[in-house]
């Protein structure tokens, strides 16, 4: 889309006009979807929601402990009412959700420092990708990780050893949207 003024879009029609093109412009991306594995925060499981409607996620699966949306009001606040937009489901079993997952086609790519890992810009992203984003301390578990597809990581610069794991997930899937795609003209 070409800039042809210099005002911020306010208008709910203007910002639904630029995420229309955007559909057509990027209609080849790959599918995406989360694991949310183990969270303690529903700040940060409210954010996600956001995040996954933002990029076009079709599910989230919100495993083990992870706070679910009728029963942290902390979720509803941070997600804007996103969380009534994206599908979710609720899955004991992290190595359950996984498996069920892999069975319907999805790949499954732990978003985790490990071996084979590859930084998450040089990955080449399947036509269905299932982000696992682990436990805020402990990283994505070991039940989880033997059943994987492929291990992503971030590079970190700093001290810190990892982004806050919304923002983590936020940058994988956009890379996967934005690397992947074919962009083309947008059609009228």
């Amino acid at each position: 889309m070409e800039a042809t003024g210099k005002k911020t879009l306010r208008s709910k029609t203007g910002v639904r006009q630029v995420g229309k093109e955007m559909k057509r412009k990027y209609a080849s991306r790959p599918r995406v979807c989360f694991v949310l594995q183990d969270w303690e925060d529903g700040y940060n499981v409210g954010s996600m929601f956001r995040i996954a409607d933002c990029l076009g996620a079709e599910l989230l699966i919100l495993t083990g402990r992870t706070p679910v949306p009728e029963e942290n009001p902390m979720i509803a606040v941070t997600s804007m009412g996103h969380h009534r937009r994206i599908a979710w489901e609720a899955v004991k079993s992290h190595e359950e959700a996984v498996l069920a997952l892999k069975e319907e086609g999805w790949s499954i790519i732990a978003v985790e420092i490990a071996e084979g890992a590859v930084d998450y810009r040089e990955f080449e992203y399947p036509e269905s990708c299932c982000f696992v984003l682990g436990n805020e301390g402990a990283g994505v578990y070991g039940s989880v990780m033997k059943h994987r597809d492929a291990a992503i990581f971030i590079p970190m610069f700093g001290k810190a050893r990892s982004l806050n794991v919304t923002v983590a997930g936020a940058l994988v899937a956009a890379e996967a949207a934005f690397s992947s795609a074919d962009p083309t003209e947008p059609q009228p």
